[in-house]
């Protein structure tokens, strides 16, 4: 890896731990062993590096759902997917809203990365739902979404089993869905 990627790679495990405005620079740059030069050199700012951070893990996971190609379910894949991600990153919450959540007041150009990665998901359900319906349904699609972040919340206080609910409920709900068609 380059230096720019470690910074990414170590930052975003910092971050993760430790949250992103609780923790210092020094904190943030000792696992990839970078310089406060060099932060700026690459990411102008602390706040540049945040960004870069958020690219990074939400490129990781759409790739992640793309990777897993064509399925028979494609809307329980993306809580698989889910399921898979928690076990090898751990299951603290979603980092794009808990950045979004520290962020708030203080960077906008923080929020509106996250407010488009999570229309950027919520298209991919989107496209999964028409997919399996043969037709769009924009509460289905939201339904989904939430119990997609639901799942993940929870996931961070209680276990994962709680991601199969989350797909078990989906399932349900593409169901009813798809018999109103009827």
């Amino acid at each position: 890896m380059n230096k720019r990627n470690d910074m990414i790679a170590g930052a975003d495990l910092a971050f993760d731990a430790e949250g992103f405005r609780g923790i210092g620079v020094d904190g943030i740059l000792a696992p990839s062993g970078a310089s406060t030069r060099t932060l700026y050199k690459h990411f102008g700012s602390r706040d540049g590096l945040v960004l870069a951070v958020l690219e990074e893990r939400h490129r990781a996971f759409m790739a992640r759902l793309e990777a897993g190609g064509e399925t028979a379910d494609p809307i329980g894949a993306l809580f698989d997917a889910l399921e898979q991600w928690l076990v090898e990153r751990g299951a603290r919450g979603c980092m794009l809203l808990r950045a979004r959540s520290e962020y708030a007041g203080a960077n906008a150009d923080v929020v509106a990365l996250v407010r488009r990665q999570k229309h950027e998901f919520e298209a991919e359900i989107a496209a999964r739902v028409k997919q399996v319906l043969g037709r769009a349904d924009a509460d289905l699609t939201v339904q989904v979404w939430l119990l997609f972040e639901g799942a993940t919340a929870a996931a961070s206080v209680a276990d994962l089993s709680v991601v199969g609910a989350a797909k078990r409920a989906a399932a349900n709900l593409l169901a009813a869905a798809g018999s109103r068609e009827r």
